[in-house]
């Protein structure tokens, strides 16, 4: 069941005009640029719609292009597909956040509205004013990660150790472990922190984990993890550990339980920017602003003989049976 409706892919990729128009008169080309596949991002591409719509960039039903590239976790891919929708001189290209350094390295021109996080991958200038030609919205895990921790402890209050995942390669890592140290201490419970950042490694993690009797774990972000986020639920469940994830991709697959930014939000509002850039705004004029809906997402999982609480599950914005 669900609480908040979530938007739905309403028709092909040429069923949304868009009021702008090229120099040439020709409807502008939109490029849509993810590290992940296309099977379960219909949800995103149909909120990434509605932002333009709420911008005012569709005005009647006749042909658009939107050009999709998806690299299916892939990064080595990544840069090809940056190159060759520079060499389209798209109007636009939406991005997710690991998507946007190819994309910077390949144009400087092209605006690049996206979702990131600007201030510590050195993205633009200044958040009021970004000065270049990527802007969009803040979805950092770094602020989020004592919450996190606030709901795992919530959901497992008897877990004495509490096992943190977490991939070296992160440049938030450090960040995110002094803030849940600190949350730690407050709750009286003890972290058991953990670092991967290959699947070798991994692997000699989730070892450590049952070694250790830890009783409830918390992945934080990462490439990596995403990848090989079957394999870190399929570990969860069969190690019989509380865990809880940053994203519902998880949760998709069976995971507990996930609390992070909404994804769906996000792209609503990156639509919204690129829509107002095709309408002639600049990026370099608009603000680089801060994601504001969060959700709590909770997987019945029957996998594990465990009743989550109710008052997590009065709170949560999707159960998914």
């Amino acid at each position: 069941m669900r609480k908040r409706q979530f938007i739905t892919l309403l028709g092909g990729a040429a069923a949304w005009p868009l009021a702008a128009r090229a120099q040439q008169g020709t409807v502008p080309v939109i490029g849509f640029l993810r590290t992940t596949v296309a099977a379960g991002s219909t949800h995103l591409v149909g909120a990434f719609r509605q932002g333009l719509n709420e911008a005012g960039a569709c005005r009647r039903p006749e042909t658009s292009l939107l050009k999709y590239r998806w690299a299916d976790y892939q990064d080595s891919r990544i840069p090809d597909m940056a190159a060759e929708l520079v060499r389209r001189q798209v109007a636009v290209i939406v991005a997710n956040r690991l998507a946007v350094p190819a994309l910077k390295a390949a144009t400087a021109t092209i605006p690049i509205p996206t979702g990131f996080d600007p201030v510590r991958t050195g993205l633009v200038t200044g958040l009021s004013r970004p000065g270049g030609n990527a802007t969009g919205i803040v979805f950092t895990q770094t602020d989020l990660a004592a919450k996190q921790l606030g709901l795992l402890h919530e959901l497992a209050p008897k877990a004495a150790t509490i096992a943190v995942l977490g991939d070296p390669n992160q440049p938030e890592l450090e960040f995110e472990l002094r803030e849940l140290e600190s949350a730690a201490r407050v709750i009286s419970r003890q972290i058991m922190i953990l670092k991967a950042a290959n699947e070798r490694e991994l692997n000699a993690a989730f070892a450590q984990i049952v070694q250790a009797r830890a009783d409830a774990l918390l992945v934080r972000g990462s490439f990596l993890f995403l990848t090989r986020r079957r394999q870190l639920v399929a570990l969860a469940i069969r190690h019989a550990l509380l865990a809880t994830y940053i994203s519902r991709e998880y949760v998709e697959l069976g995971g507990l339980m996930s609390y992070g930014p909404s994804l769906t939000d996000a792209y609503r509002r990156v639509g919204i920017y690129a829509g107002r850039i095709l309408k002639g705004a600049t990026p370099a004029d608009l603000p680089v602003e801060m994601a504001t809906k969060f959700d709590l997402v909770i997987n019945l999982a029957k996998a594990i003989d465990f009743d989550i609480p109710m008052t997590l599950l009065a709170r949560a914005d999707e159960v998914i049976e």
